[in-house]
């Protein structure tokens, strides 16, 4: 394609009036032409920094990429060691959860069918939760013990082991905890609000349709019948027996005859070794090494993928990164 005679005619232009400008004022057009060679070196030089950067910034992130794939710690998967293996209890034991039935299950299973696993540790972090999730895990734990007599299970309670936490801890063959660690509270809860009467003083009507008499027997616009409070605090009076069941099945002739042992109340460490809720304070790392004599600890459980731990980690510090550079770390030593 030919070049635009337009273009042509600008650049002749230009030419002509940069050439009558160097035999006018020849000092003036060494100045212009060092000021264009100038612009035009840093012009060369911005673009190789640019370059330059560009590529460490790639090398950076591929870099990241091997040390999460080479760094990565495969101990948990091809174990060559006697080991002490380490499961987490941790938030709420619930469906779809960190600590829910098959996370745990999973993790137990491979624990125990694991040669190079001398005992099996339960970390336990949780307030409770859901108390079918949490029988799926003792029953399993029960099962498991059953298959590998010669493999004990330990349950190591941290901040807090309560409710169906506690529920689970009953199931090992010996469970230690903290001396300011939150233990027991063995009971059931439901808990619900009613606004009958403050529907009647703004002049609200409900209207609830059911197929069955006490279909929405716990509807809180509606108001609850006697019967029907009597027959939800059997329900959970039901399931309190179940839980006070496991936990003697567990537990034995250590827990100790007090009224309270039952109540929903939750002590301290310290008081929970008193009442035989627990076998001693200790920590995860003191029972590997002084009770199953295998110091080295391994976590069971599904891992992130190395992306997922490099997003992760990148996440992290560039929060961080941010909040120190907008003031808003607030983090304070304890003195």
């Amino acid at each position: 394609m030919a070049d635009n005679p337009w273009d042509e005619k600008k650049d002749e232009k230009l030419s002509a009036s940069l050439d009558r400008a160097k035999e006018g004022n020849p000092r003036e057009w060494r100045l212009i032409e060092k000021l264009l060679m100038g612009l035009h070196a840093e012009q060369r030089r911005s673009r190789r920094w640019g370059i330059f950067f560009k590529l460490l910034t790639f090398i950076y992130l591929f870099a990241l990429l091997g040390f999460a794939f080479i760094g990565r710690d495969f101990s948990d998967e091809v174990v060559s060691h006697e080991h002490t293996a380490l499961i987490e209890v941790r938030g709420a034991i619930a469906d779809g959860e960190e600590a829910s039935a098959d996370v745990l299950v999973g993790a137990l299973r491979d624990a125990f069918k694991e040669p190079k696993a001398k005992a099996v540790i339960l970390r336990i972090n949780s307030p409770g939760g859901s108390p079918v999730q949490a029988g799926y895990v003792y029953d399993e734990i029960k099962r498991l013990r059953g298959l590998h007599p010669e493999k004990k299970v330990y349950a190591v309670i941290t901040d807090i082991g309560a409710s169906g936490a506690y529920y689970i801890a009953a199931a090992a063959d010996e469970i230690y905890a903290d001396k300011a660690s939150l233990v027991g509270s063995i009971g059931v809860t439901s808990a619900g609000f009613g606004f009958v009467e403050l529907m009647d003083k703004v002049g609200i009507e409900r209207r609830a349709l059911t197929s069955g008499e006490h279909k929405a027997f716990l509807d809180p616009f509606s108001p609850l019948k006697d019967s029907e409070k009597a027959f939800w605090l059997s329900v959970l009076d039901t399931t309190h027996q179940q839980f006070i069941e496991q936990v003697r099945n567990g537990r034995g002739d250590r827990l100790k005859d007090d009224p309270q042992l039952f109540s929903g109340l939750v002590w301290s460490g310290e008081q929970a070794l008193e009442l035989g809720l627990v076998d001693g304070l200790a920590s995860s790392s003191t029972v590997a090494r002084d009770v199953v004599g295998a110091e080295k600890l391994t976590k069971y459980g599904p891992k992130p993928s190395p992306l997922d731990q490099l997003i992760d980690r990148l996440g992290v510090s560039f929060a961080g990164a941010l909040a120190t550079r907008l003031g808003l770390d607030s983090s304070t030593p304890l003195r």
